[in-house]
C-alpha cells in the first residue's frame, strides 16, 4: 500500500532544495532504512518513529524496518498553469496521482533569489497555487455536470447521484471556495472517484531563513493563521538548514540541530505531518529476523492490516495476537503481556490501533 505526498510551490520557494534534502537525508540512512529512488523526481522516505528502538531491544530482532512515505517533487507553477501556462499541464497531470499535498511558502527574503511575483507574500502565492486548482476543477465539473443531470432526468439514478454530488461543490467553486470544502465526511469515498486537485488535503511548509528556524516569523505566523482556518496543518522548516544536516554524518546531526535550538530536524516534522495529513496509523510486528513499522488508514480492520503484509495473511485471516506498545514495553514483550493478561485476540471486526503489536494467526 503506496502513499504519497506531491511537493508544491511557485518556482524559488524552496521547494526542490527541501525534496533534495529529504531524499539526501533518506540516501544517508541506507544502511538502517529503507530507501530507492524511483524516478529522479520521486523518493521514499523513512517515517521516524522512537517506538522501533525499544520494540527491537525486546524482541532482540536483528534489524529495524520502519515505514516509509513517498514524495514527489512536482514541476513548479505559475500563473496560468489552469490554461497551460508554463509547465502548467504536466504539473496538473502530475499533481492528479498524489494523496496529499505538501504546498512549500516562501517565508525568507534574499535579494540573491528572485520571486516570481517581485516580492514576499506567502498568502498571495498559496491564493495563486490554489485559484490555479480551483479554475481546474471548476473546468474539469463544467464540463461533466451537464450530461450527468440529463441522464439523471433519464431516470440514470447513478448519474442523478453524482449530480447531487458535484452540484454544491461546483456551487464552492464559483465562491472561490476549494472543493474539500464542500464535501460532507459521508460523501469523501465518493468524492474520491472525482479526482479533484483541490479535494486533497493539504499541509503548508513555511520555508524561512536559518535564523527564524525554530520559532518561525512574521511570514510564517500569517501562514498559520490561514492554515487554521482552512483546517489545513502548517509546518515550520528551513530549507537551507535541511540541505546542511542531509549532508552530516548521522552522529553530528543531533549536536548541529541543538546548536541551532531545534529539537528534531523540519524534515522529520515535514515527514510525521505528511503521515498524518492523509490519516495513516502504524502497527508493528516483532521477532528476532526484525522489528517491522507498516502502514494503515486509521479505521482499517485486522484482515486488512493484515493484508498490508501479504494478501494470503487477509483471505485466510482467522485472529490476531494484539498488544498495545506501551503494554509491550512495560512487561518486557509478548509472555509478560500474556501473563499480566494484556495479551488479546482479537478478531475480523477489530479496529486496529495505533502503536498495535500483532502477530496474525492465518489459513490458506
Amino acid at each position: 500500500m503506496g502513499f504519497n505526498c506531491g511537493i508544491v510551490g511557485l518556482p524559488n520557494v524552496g521547494k526542490s532544495t527541501l525534496f533534495n534534502a529529504l531524499t539526501a537525508t533518506a540516501a544517508a540512512q541506507a544502511a538502517n532504512y529503507p530507501f530507492c529512488t524511483i524516478e529522479p523526481n520521486v523518493g521514499r522516505v523513512a517515517v521516524p518513529d522512537p517506538r522501533l528502538a525499544p520494540l527491537a531491544s525486546i524482541g532482540k530482532s536483528q534489524k529495524i524496518l520502519p515505514t516509509s512515505l513517498e514524495f514527489v517533487d512536482i514541476a513548479g507553477l505559475v500563473r496560468g498553469a489552469s490554461k497551460g501556462e508554463g509547465l502548467g499541464n504536466q504539473f496538473l497531470a502530475t499533481i492528479r496521482e498524489v494523496d496529499a499535498i505538501i504546498h512549500v511558502l516562501r517565508c525568507f527574503e534574499d535579494d540573491d533569489i528572485t520571486h516570481v511575483e517581485g516580492s514576499i507574500d506567502p498568502l498571495r502565492d498559496a491564493e495563486t497555487v490554489d485559484t490555479e486548482l480551483m479554475l481546474a476543477d471548476l473546468d474539469s465539473l463544467t464540463r461533466r455536470l451537464p450530461a450527468l443531470q440529463k441522464k439523471g432526468k433519464g431516470g440514470d439514478r447513478n448519474a442523478a447521484a453524482e449530480a447531487a454530488l458535484i452540484e454544491p461543490i461546483l456551487a464552492a467553486l464559483e465562491q472561490g471556495k476549494p472543493a474539500r470544502t464542500a464535501i460532507a465526511p459521508a460523501d469523501a469515498e465518493a468524492a474520491k472517484r472525482l479526482n479533484l486537485l483541490t479535494a486533497k488535503p493539504v499541509l503548508y511548509v513555511c520555508n524561512v531563513e536559518e535564523a527564524s528556524a525554530a520559532t518561525g516569523n512574521a511570514q510564517s505566523a500569517r501562514v498559520a493563521v490561514m492554515a487554521a482556518k482552512e483546517g489545513a496543518g502548517s509546518v515550520i522548516v528551513s530549507a537551507a538548514i535541511e540541505a546542511e544536516v542531509s549532508q552530516l554524518p548521522d552522529e553530528d546531526r543531533a549536536g548541529f540541530l541543538t546548536d541551532l535550538g531545534l529539537d528534531d530536524s523540519g524534515l522529520d516534522r515535514v515527514i510525521r505531518a505528511g503521515y498524518a495529513l492523509l490519516g495513516l496509523i502504524t502497527y508493528f510486528t516483532v521477532g528476532p529476523k526484525e522489528t517491522r513499522a507498516w502502514t494503515i488508514i486509521k479505521g482499517t480492520k485486522a484482515p486488512g492490516a493484515a493484508g498490508v503484509i501479504h494478501g494470503d495473511f487477509e483471505r485466510g485471516f482467522i485472529a490476531c495476537e494484539t498488544v498495545a506498545f506501551d503494554d509491550y514495553v512495560a512487561f518486557k514483550g509478548e509472555a509478560g503481556a500474556r501473563e499480566a493478561g494484556k495479551l488479546r485476540i482479537e478478531g475480523r471486526d477489530y479496529v486496529v490501533k495505533d502503536g498495535d503489536v500483532l502477530l496474525f494467526r492465518f489459513n490458506v
